[in-house]
């Protein structure tokens, strides 16, 4: 069966190379994906940047520690807590200190000033020289109104409009990549940020170690300085992304090399009755045509897996530079070298392996099947059973798998049906459910055309079903996942966007243009804004530990109650917001403790441990309503958005006007707050879903052309009798087009179902959460992705038509 197995491969080549191209591709991308998740399994520690040549940093506690039964648990602070007067006294015994301060510095428009970066961070100078910034022109500042700048951006004796005032550049230094730093004197640094959250001290280490033994501080020595820079943790939440972006690429792309792998063998299997026929009458047992398909689809997958991992190794350093290019990934990302290791490779070969064998699994056990009666029979003879019992009975198995599991989330956990993982996987079991049961799905959407030639190419689709499914299921997986996970990141966008509009009540909404946070001057000066009611709040979080070993961290906003009742409308289902106090939380149904007079221990941003009775429940929603607490419990959070009512009979384009002259805010009204509140998804996101479609696409292409390659010379009888009726060949191409499109739209349609229903999951979960219920379908995406789908189907078909014209008119 071996030597059978050979000679088919070399006498059947053009049938196997649809199998071995898509084969090749999926495990190419495996091993891509596999050196991209090697490469991004630990971030590389960065050196000290700002404060490298500091001997010592002393730095407030910024890790919350909680003693549970089984255990301590961790959680880092939003915020670090100040380093202690009286440390700073002991640590000044020791040798001298500096207080480091960092603030934003906000330019404001101006004709002549200079562009400015927009992430300006201030600092005291007498800071500059730990990284070690050097002058290389002008001096150190002087005045409160004199800075030194990084960079080239502006020049010495330039002025520099800011919030804060104007600023005059007496200096600059060569910057160092990492940030885009202003100095200021340290008596206006200590001014714009009052708390010392680190220091760096020149003194013996071990000597500042015993100094604040039992202060609530972090000594940093060595490479552990870096944790005194802005955002250390920055590489590790890149490759986090990273990490899921080529994580679902990957899964998909398994996902869809199995299926093309597996409907080309099993179509390739059918097309070949006649000849397991004829081995059956030459004697040869079921076992050995099973044997022989087996051994087909192991020398396809060794080859095409070792292809793909040669193909791997050249394209996963461009993968690399491609999103580093794009802004996807730090600077020093690569993939591909010595460093993944032989994994990344070991995994994708034997994954191929494997694709290749299970997809010929089903196909052999079928071609053992086989009669040596079928011999006798035409190739398209039995066309009728496409739909095999097991067949029927997996996909109506995986049909009603569908079902249930989307029935049992929307009434357990409807949230679970909103996290990208869920609206990423859960579309493939239908498509598969769908895809077995194409062959009776078919039939009925196959288009009726008008004419001979509309008649003709659906009697041709229907008497070959099982080449039409075969065809129709790759368009099927585009257009399922180019509308399923378009549609769901799309859906839930609006969703939140709806939300936000909907909780509030407010005319404008006001928050920083540049920073994080609005400078209390600013916040006074909204609110004195005539005819209007201003309620600022402040973005913080809240830690509560469940079931006395869980550490859970939540966003929270810190809010006057009395000014937030009159600009929002929060979707409270118990309770009221009336009753929140300095010693009260409103929290969401997904706390674990969620009753209203329930009292809940609480870590606030800054690690101070609370206990809060519980006064409103919120409804759940998107993910975004979160709890809410007074100032008081803000942490040390800072306002960062302030929303304003317009009172009745107040000019309201007035008040714009009066809201947009406070320097460094911006101004926006509700819908614009909304849009800019929840924008598209994240770069990372959007990437890997082009990817997914891409590989989907791809895959779809050569299944379709690799079918109709196959059926083309089961169909040259036909077109020889088409001929002899006096068809012309532009009359045969045009049956051929309308065919391929006829199923194609079909095809298509059955995606839009696999849509439909994924995204109705989605927009019931939506409303059983109290969100907005909306339902987005990307009609421009399932177009360009059905279009790309007819373009390949219709090249494929029309070539191999004129391929076999040409050949039946040479006889």
């Amino acid at each position: 069966m071996l030597s059978v197995a050979w000679h088919t491969l070399r006498t059947r080549w053009a049938a196997f190379t649809g199998s071995f191209v898509a084969l090749a591709l999926g495990v190419a991308l495996v091993a891509v994906m596999g050196q991209a998740l090697a490469a991004s399994l630990d971030a590389p520690a960065r050196a000290p940047e700002r404060f490298a040549a500091a001997p010592v940093v002393v730095r407030g506690q910024d890790v919350l520690r909680v003693a549970t039964a089984a255990g301590e648990r961790t959680a880092r602070l939003a915020r670090p807590r100040p380093v202690p007067a009286q440390t700073v006294a002991a640590l000044r015994a020791l040798g001298p200190v500096t207080e480091d301060r960092s603030f934003p510095v906000r330019p404001t428009r101006a004709d002549g000033a200079p562009a400015a970066p927009g992430n300006l961070v201030g600092h005291p100078w007498s800071t500059a020289r730990f990284a070690p910034y050097r002058l290389t022109a002008g001096r150190a500042p002087g005045a409160a109104d004199e800075i030194v700048v990084s960079g080239d951006w502006t020049t010495v004796g330039a002025r520099l409009p800011t919030a804060d005032g104007v600023l005059r550049v007496v200096g600059t230094v060569r910057g160092l990549g990492f940030e885009n730093a202003v100095f200021t004197t340290d008596a206006r640094a200590a001014r714009l940020a009052p708390a010392v959250l680190q220091l760096a001290v020149e003194a013996d280490a071990a000597a500042v170690r015993a100094a604040v033994a039992d202060d609530d501080v972090d000594v940093l020595t060595g490479g552990s300085r870096r944790l005194a820079d802005a955002d250390p943790g920055r590489d590790a939440e890149a490759l986090t992304a990273l990490n899921a972006l080529f994580g679902t690429a990957g899964g998909v792309s398994a996902f869809v090399s199995v299926f093309v792998v597996a409907s080309t063998f099993a179509f390739a299997v059918d097309r070949r009755r006649r000849e397991f026929g004829l081995l059956r009458v030459a004697g040869a047992t079921p076992g050995q045509v099973r044997r022989t398909v087996l051994a087909e689809a192991l020398a396809v997958g060794v080859l095409a897996s070792a292809t793909g991992c040669a193909l791997g190794a050249y394209a996963a350093p461009l993968l690399g530079a491609l999103v580093v290019d794009g802004g996807l990934a730090p600077g020093w990302y690569a993939i591909g070298g010595p460093g993944s290791g032989l994994w990344p490779y070991q995994l994708a070969f034997w994954t191929g392996l494997s694709v290749a064998l299970c997809g010929a699994l089903a196909a052999s056990w079928r071609a053992g099947r086989t009669a040596p009666a079928q011999a006798l029979r035409e190739a398209a003879a039995a066309d009728g059973r496409a739909l095999t019992r097991g067949r029927r009975a997996v996909g109506a198995a995986l049909l009603l798998t569908a079902a249930a599991t989307l029935a049992y989330a929307l009434a357990t956990d409807p949230g679970e049906l909103l996290h990208r993982k869920t609206y990423v996987v859960r579309p493939m079991l239908l498509i598969t459910a769908v895809a077995l049961l194409s062959p009776a799905l078919i039939r009925p959407l196959l288009p009726r055309l008008p004419g001979v030639t509309g008649l003709l190419a659906r009697a041709h689709a229907v008497a070959g079903i099982r080449r039409s499914a075969a065809v129709a299921a790759p368009v099927l997986v585009t257009v399922a996942l180019a509308g399923s996970l378009l549609g769901a990141t799309a859906t839930l966008d609006e969703a939140r966007s709806g939300e936000a509009r909907r909780q509030t009540t407010a005319d404008f909404v006001v928050t920083p243009r540049d920073g994080t946070t609005l400078p209390a001057e600013d916040v006074e000066r909204l609110r004195r804004v005539p005819g209007t009611v201003a309620s600022a709040t402040s973005a913080t979080t809240v830690h509560t530990l469940e079931d006395g070993v869980a550490l859970v961290k939540s966003e929270a906003r810190a809010a006057d109650p009395r000014l937030l009742a009159r600009t929002a409308r929060l979707p409270v289902t118990s309770g009221s917001l009336a009753g929140l106090d300095d010693d009260s939380i409103v929290v969401t149904r997904e706390w674990a403790r969620h009753r209203v007079g329930q009292r809940v221990r609480v870590w606030l941003a800054d690690g101070t441990a609370r206990t809060l009775r519980i006064v409103a429940v919120l409804a759940v929603g998107t993910g975004d309503n979160g709890a809410y607490v007074t100032p008081a419990n803000a942490g040390g959070a800072g306002v960062d958005r302030v929303a304003v009512r317009v009172r009745a009979g107040a000019d309201r384009a007035a008040v714009a006007a009066r809201l947009r002259a406070v320097d460094g805010v911006r101004v926006m009204d509700t819908a614009q707050w909304a849009r800019a509140g929840h924008p598209r998804p994240a770069r990372t996101t959007l990437l890997g879903l082009l990817l997914v479609l891409g590989i989907a696409l791809v895959h779809s292409g050569i299944s379709v052309a690799n079918t109709l390659v196959m059926a083309a010379a089961e169909r040259r009888p036909a077109l020889r009798a088409l001929r002899l009726t006096g068809a012309t060949s532009a009359q045969v191409l045009g049956l051929a087009a309308a065919e391929t499109l006829g199923v194609v739209a079909a095809g298509a349609v059955l995606g839009l179902l696999v849509t439909a229903v994924n995204l109705a999951g989605m927009s019931a979960a939506l409303g059983l959460l109290s969100a907005p219920a909306s339902l987005v379908v990307p009609w421009t995406a399932i177009a360009c992705a059905t279009g790309a789908c007819a373009l390949l189907a219709l090249t494929a078909s029309l070539t191999t038509t004129a391929t076999a014209l040409r050949l039946t008119k040479g006889r």
